[in-house]
């Protein structure tokens, strides 16, 4: 059976790290895997070619596709736009429209990478987490919201942090079979002590766990979850948490495995349809240099091929491939340490492809 991917490069770095990953997409063809490979445009580069950051065209595309993979969006050069027109609008959309509620974020540290955290190798060794993150609700598409003028003449930005008890329960449910497959450990992440929204999914949360005895539910605040993430890292499982909470602890989360570069992620809707991106943003600092990160994106190519192509057997052999390019020393500037090879771009996407080929 044959498989539609959507590439979306995006802006800045995005086209560079792309590449690299669509030519380990390719070099798995000899391994039965069946891909018809389209292209589209979203974000900064689509505004610039046909003035919205998520063509009609584009969106026909990703309705079809078996699933999205995407590069990054967004830069300096087009923030000065309306923000109904800005790049970022157009990751949203895509979200939006193609129901994708679930966002899997794994935070995991290669043993190669240890020197590479800015923390302690005691505290962040071995650490494997994933946090699963409410992407289609929240404060990032509550209505209403704004900025207006008040009576006294200042004027004021306002938004709306709601949640439904099916949108919390969904997410909720996503989180217990992500654990159930393993350490059996979930972990809500709220602020149920001062927002009633949060407090119902406090209360949501606890309702779905009774469907799931097998893993143990606890429940912590954000501003304590952020600490805990650097204090002790390793007591997480599995993170489930609302839109914005989960936007941020995510981010975090990257630091403690050396480099926001090495992480991947899905966002996927009920049937594990799905759009895989890299966690990073566009870089635009480091555009064209040839010496961004990608594999995070090509991780990204192995949840793919996990979650919506259902190849777990060759989303372990990316992984591996992965593994043994750090083995073999080579670093790009993100994850350099000494008496390491810095390498870039297209050459730490070749040595990846020339493990899957071997």
């Amino acid at each position: 059976m044959s498989h539609k991917v959507l590439v979306l490069p995006g802006d800045g770095i995005g086209p560079e790290i792309m590449a690299e990953a669509v030519k380990v997409l390719e070099s798995l063809r000899s391994d039965g895997l069946e891909i018809e490979i389209e292209h589209g445009l979203v974000g900064g580069a689509a505004y610039d070619a046909v003035g919205t950051p998520l063509p009609e065209e584009t969106l026909r595309l990703a309705r079809a596709a078996d699933a999205v993979l995407l590069g990054a969006v967004g830069g300096p050069k087009w923030e000065s736009l309306d923000i109904a027109l800005r790049p970022e609008k157009g990751l949203l959309g895509l979200r939006s429209e193609l129901g994708l509620f679930a966002n899997l974020r794994p935070a995991l540290l290669y043993p190669q990478l240890v020197s590479a955290s800015s923390l302690k190798a005691e505290v962040v060794s071995g650490l494997d987490l994933m946090i699963v993150r409410e992407l289609t609700g929240g404060i990032y598409f509550g209505q209403p919201r704004g900025i207006r003028m008040r009576a006294d003449g200042q004027r004021e930005g306002f938004n709306t942090l709601i949640y439904s008890e099916s949108e919390i329960r969904r997410i909720a449910r996503v989180a217990f079979e992500t654990a159930m497959k393993r350490g059996r450990r979930v972990c809500s992440v709220d602020k149920a002590n001062v927002l009633e929204c949060t407090e119902l999914w406090r209360e949501v949360v606890s309702a779905v766990a009774k469907d799931y005895p097998q893993v143990s539910l606890t429940h912590m605040y954000v501003d304590n979850a952020a600490m805990q993430l650097v204090r002790a890292p390793k007591q997480f499982d599995v993170i489930v948490t609302t839109n914005m909470f989960g936007d941020i602890l995510s981010d975090e989360a990257a630091m403690l495995t050396g480099s926001i570069g090495m992480l991947p992620s899905a966002s996927l809707d009920a049937a594990n349809k799905g759009m895989y991106e890299p966690i990073h943003g566009s870089a635009p600092d480091i555009a064209g240099k040839g010496i961004a990160n990608p594999l995070g994106t090509v991780l990204s190519v192995a949840m793919l091929l996990r979650y919506t192509l259902d190849r777990p057997d060759l989303a372990l052999r990316v992984e591996h491939a992965v593994a043994a390019a750090l083995d073999q020393g080579l670093r790009t500037t993100d994850i350099y340490t000494d008496g390491c090879s810095r390498v870039g771009t297209a050459q730490m996407g070749a040595a990846v492809v020339e493990v899957l080929r071997r």
